[in-house]
């Protein structure tokens, strides 16, 4: 089982995060989150979640086991994830905002996912970014070469249809399980290529 950090941000997209984090938590991984202001803003508008209570709100939502999920507030810039000495596997901000994806390849920590972010890089770990904007404008592609040049791997939130999708979850499942593969974590969210005749 693998130890986790997800970080949400403000971009449209909450439906991938939780998705991801349904999965890790079903398998039994475990979960460290935090979510920005702009993060429970989007949950409220796109979810209708009451964010008044927030780590109620994201157990419940995400049926978590207590042992398995740990949530920070993002202003907690003491939370244990702040920290190298913290062990665990990979982080994944998802989705993440062009502007947390900037401050993280500027190596800006003005909250706790950002620092978590910058963490990773100084630590040599896996950083998975899950950008979600259209279109891209030049700063964005640079920022994202900048991570990628870091060692981040930019994954992103784009659904194909080559798995045949028949609604929503579908894709949003697709985008999901793309995130477990660069995890090297086994899943079944979509169906895979298997080639054509």
């Amino acid at each position: 089982m693998k130890r986790l950090v997800i970080g949400m941000t403000g971009a449209s997209g909450a439906p991938y995060a939780l998705c991801l984090m349904e999965e890790l938590l079903r398998q039994g991984h475990e979960v460290h989150v935090t979510v920005t202001e702009a993060g429970w803003r989007v949950l409220k508008e796109e979810h209708g979640w009451r964010v008044e209570r927030r780590e109620e709100a994201l157990r419940e939502a995400l049926k978590a086991d207590s042992g398995l999920l740990h949530y920070y507030p993002v202003r907690d810039i003491g939370a244990p994830i702040a920290s190298g000495s913290f062990p665990c596997d990979a982080m994944v901000v998802i989705p993440c905002s062009m502007g947390t994806l900037a401050k993280i390849a500027q190596g800006i920590s003005s909250n706790l996912l950002e620092r978590a972010a910058d963490v990773m890089l100084k630590e040599g770990r896996p950083l998975i970014v899950v950008p979600r904007e259209t279109p891209l404008s030049l700063i964005h592609l640079e920022n994202m070469a900048k991570l990628a040049r870091c060692g981040a791997t930019v994954l992103p939130a784009m659904p194909a249809f080559y798995h045949g999708p028949r609604n929503l979850e579908d894709m949003v499942r697709f985008v999901a399980g793309k995130v477990l593969d660069q995890l090297n974590i086994p899943h079944r969210l979509y169906k895979r290529w298997e080639g054509s005749c």
